[in-house]
């Protein structure tokens, strides 16, 4: 039995007369628990005294440091650890600049340093980066450009934004787009797209990039069928004047030869070829859309609104009129449409032709094509010329009360205009003897 034990049995007999028989069972069985702890304390510290005393007789060499400061000194690990070598190869430490005989390289400045200095590292350059555009992308810039494009018919501009944006391999999407936009629209729109391919080569893309669209479109001309069915004769169209604009290369159609197998695709080159066999001696076919719009000289716009006129006093189709006046494309000249109507009924004078006038300007108006503003231009336009018109037509004054009665009560013009119509000149006689007759 060792000391240790000895120790706890004399604790246990102490704790026994220690115990007063006032105290509680709770009481009783804390004091115990104490007794006990403190026991198996003593029993662990003898325990360790002793197994250090044994380890230090036979284990520990004579050079170790006993004295407590000289182990506090030791620099070795208390943990049994590592191989006894100095800390990072003696070059660790404060104050040390690295291990002895070593030479630092330049180092590239961090601009995370607390000491970095912007300024002592050169001018800064900062360059814009584009992304280039995928299929989506250029679908959602170029389709509004062109449509904008149709409005103002500045090729410039188009150009100035294509430049703003990184096309890359995308430059054929542009020819495509536009050419597909024109063939749902109208023929000025096809001319305007004409010329935007022209001014576009050699500025944003070349011509093999244009090739290279229009070899796209002949592949795809099934699928544009379905929603244009006059597209292979509009794209052979397309072809032969970008080839008389240079836009295309001279050989273009030459690489189609014998290896086209769709039939819509020989159409459209069928069709290009016969327009540049006609107009061999013309270096551009500017006439191949005709000329639309407010391209048309004006005595041309007021010849095609005549024949309008006179062929809907004989039809009497409205929808016929309204196509018409649409294909001429000039919404800023509808006032002469206006006024030449009005001025055939002056001069014709007859009951059925003043109705049919009126019908006429009832349905344009309502349909939009006539705006107020083009209505009022063209009744002040006759009113003006009304004291000349009377010269040779004495009832136009009559005629042209009629006239502006009727409109005002279909809704055609405005109170306002309606006033504003010149009223009959003072009724007088022309004579003592003409039995009081008024003079028309």
């Amino acid at each position: 039995m060792g000391p240790g034990e000895d120790e706890a049995i004399e604790g246990d007999e102490l704790s026994d007369e220690e115990v007063s028989p006032d105290w509680t069972p709770q009481e009783k069985a804390l004091h115990e628990a104490k007794v006990k702890a403190k026991a198996k304390r003593r029993i662990r510290r003898t325990s360790s005294r002793d197994s250090t005393r044994e380890s230090e007789s036979k284990e520990i060499p004579a050079e170790l440091p006993i004295s407590p400061h000289g182990r506090c000194n030791d620099r070795r690990s208390r943990m049994g650890k590592g191989r006894g070598l100095p800390k990072k190869g003696g070059a660790g430490g404060k104050g040390v600049w690295g291990a002895p005989g070593q030479v630092y390289s330049y180092q590239e400045p961090d601009a995370r340093d607390p000491n970095y200095d912007e300024s002592a590292q050169g001018d800064t350059v900062f360059q814009k980066v584009v992304p280039e555009l995928d299929e989506t992308g250029l679908q959602k810039n170029v389709n509004p450009m062109v449509k904008e494009y149709f409005e103002h018919g500045d090729t410039g501009e188009v150009v100035a934004l294509l430049r703003e944006l990184n096309l890359g391999s995308e430059k054929p999407g542009v020819p495509r787009i536009a050419v597909s936009l024109s063939l749902e629209g109208k023929a000025s729109h096809r001319e305007l797209t004409s010329r935007l391919l022209s001014d576009l080569v050699g500025k944003v893309m070349s011509d093999e990039d244009i090739a290279y669209a229009f070899n796209r479109m002949l592949t795809e001309l099934p699928d544009l069928i379905l929603d244009t069915p006059e597209a292979p004769q509009m794209l052979g169209q397309f072809i032969a004047r970008a080839i008389a604009d240079h836009a295309l290369p001279l050989d273009f159609l030459d690489r189609f030869k014998g290896k086209v197998d769709c039939e819509h695709a020989r159409a459209a080159l069928d069709r290009a070829a016969v327009l540049l066999r006609i107009k061999r001696e013309i270096i551009r076919l500017d006439n191949v859309w005709g000329v639309g719009g407010g391209q048309r000289p004006v005595k041309h716009l007021i010849k095609e609104m005549n024949l309008l006129l006179q062929e809907f006093l004989i039809s009497g189709q409205v929808s016929e009129a309204e196509r018409c006046l649409r294909e001429l494309e000039v919404p800023h000249f509808h006032h002469e449409l206006v006024y030449e109507a009005v001025v055939l009924v002056l001069e014709g004078s007859a009951e059925g032709h003043v109705l049919m006038a009126v019908k006429l300007l009832r349905a344009l108006w309502e349909s939009g094509l006539i705006t107020l503003d083009q209505m009022n231009r063209g009744f002040q336009r006759v009113y003006d010329e009304l004291p000349d018109l009377s010269l040779d037509v004495p009832h136009a004054q009559t005629v042209m009360e009629k006239l502006v009665d009727l409109c005002y009560q279909e809704g055609v013009i405005t109170q306002q205009l309606r006033d504003q119509c010149p009223v009959r000149g003072r009724k007088r006689f022309v004579s003592e003897g003409d039995g009081g007759r008024i003079k028309q």
